[in-house]
């Protein structure tokens, strides 16, 4: 059983509500679950939540909202692994659809991706065949600027490197590096099972292109991301219209 598991709690502080609040028309949370439903990569959609109003959002989308999560499992510093592995104990222990046989890829999505598509799961998903060695399968993009150039600012505006040795190399001459892109994280149930981290050499970075990555904890981050899935959906509509007759 292949099962997507979408964390959204209702404790959200910076931007109040973010995962039910309309984002291009929709709740933030509806397009994640679109995107894992029409990727048709998984027997089920589920979303994780100690809120009833996310869950019934949720519902109303296509979700499955089989239990409501613990609040013990929905404070500030609770991680996303520990919320992915209770999903996996209870739907373990309750043998939720155990007709569809053992788990075996979950998929943790944020709810606050509205900038991933079906298309980029379906890819994401099609390399565990090829790579069975591995743990996890996660989106990630390259920094823009080199990161061994950044700066240290003090209180008084005085600057000093990070690394000093290589603020006066080419970019060229560096080596790239890259970040989480905060979107999804597909890993074996066993692997999330025994809590194995998700950033070790037994995963894989699936890169995106930045223009598919914005991290969205304040009101700019929210309009950047509303502008950029503009685009998108553009873009999607364009390319659904029939050519034009000669």
């Amino acid at each position: 059983m292949k099962l997507a598991v979408i964390p959204a709690r209702g404790g959200s502080k910076r931007i109040p509500r973010k995962n039910i609040k309309l984002f291009n028309g929709k709740p933030m949370i509806a397009w994640s679950i679109e995107a894992a439903l029409h990727s048709q990569m998984f027997d089920q959609v589920l979303v994780s939540t100690d809120d009833q109003e996310i869950a019934e959002v949720a519902a109303q989308y296509g979700a499955a909202v089989p239990f409501i999560r613990p609040a013990a499992l929905a404070d500030d510093h609770t991680g996303t692994s520990a919320v992915v592995r209770h999903a996996i104990a209870w739907v373990t222990q309750q043998q939720w659809h155990a007709e569809q046989g053992p788990l075996d890829i979950i998929a943790c999505i944020y709810a606050t991706a509205p900038l991933l598509s079906a298309e980029i799961l379906q890819q994401a998903m099609a390399l565990w065949p090829q790579q069975p060695e591995l743990d996890y399968i996660f989106s990630g993009c390259r920094f823009s600027f080199p990161i061994q150039r950044a700066l240290y600012r003090d209180t008084t505006g005085a600057v000093a490197p990070v690394q000093p040795d290589a603020i006066g190399k080419r970019s060229q001459d560096l080596t790239e590096t890259f970040h989480d892109a905060g979107q999804f994280y597909l890993g074996r149930a066993q692997s999330w099972s025994e809590a194995r981290p998700v950033f070790s050499k037994s995963s894989y970075l699936f890169e995106l292109p930045q223009h598919l990555v914005q991290d969205i904890d304040t009101v700019d981050d929210w309009q950047r991301a509303e502008l950029l899935h503009q685009l998108l959906l553009q873009r999607v509509s364009q390319s659904a219209k029939p050519p034009k007759a000669d």
